[in-house]
């Protein structure tokens, strides 16, 4: 792995990303305020998780997905990677407003779709240079599939 030019520090840089991803988690939680209620009223799958696990669930994926980028950052990551990595804190920031706040489940589920396919192209692109940012973002990519098939099936039985 190719470290980035000394004179850029990584530290700020980590914290950059630790800040960006947190503006994300921060406007899904502001999108969130009523998601218990709503999630409780909503015909679930039995398979469904108790609403008091996605937020420590979430804050450790948020970790993850800041220090991915910041490891591809420190490769001299390119420009695609980062574009990807953009779009899907995009697509991850607008599902809880779209899902919650809006009722439109369907819509977010159409979100979230798309959200699975550029966290794969994500992957992809990062570990062409960082296998280790790649593999911080498995665990993502498992969370957000599960959370598909359970956006689905709420649509569905909804």
């Amino acid at each position: 792995m190719t470290e980035r030019a000394p004179h850029r520090n990584q530290w700020l840089m980590l914290a950059g990303f630790l800040g960006v991803v947190a503006v994300v988690a921060v406007v899904g939680g502001l999108a969130a305020t009523s998601a218990r209620e709503v999630y409780a009223r909503l015909e679930q799958p039995p398979w469904a998780p108790p609403a008091s696990l996605f937020g420590p669930v979430w804050t450790v994926l948020y970790v993850t997905i800041a220090v991915a980028g910041w490891l591809y950052w420190r490769t001299d990551g390119e420009t695609r990677g980062f574009a990807a990595y953009g779009i899907g804190l995009l697509f991850n920031l607008l599902w809880t407003p779209l899902f919650f706040e809006s009722g439109a489940a369907r819509v977010a589920l159409a979100d979230i779709l798309l959200l699975d396919v550029v966290v794969v192209v994500t992957i992809a692109l990062f570990g062409r240079r960082s296998k280790a940012a790649a593999a911080l973002l498995v665990p993502y990519l498992g969370w957000i599939l599960y959370a598909t098939t359970l956006n689905a099936a709420i649509v569905v039985l909804n």
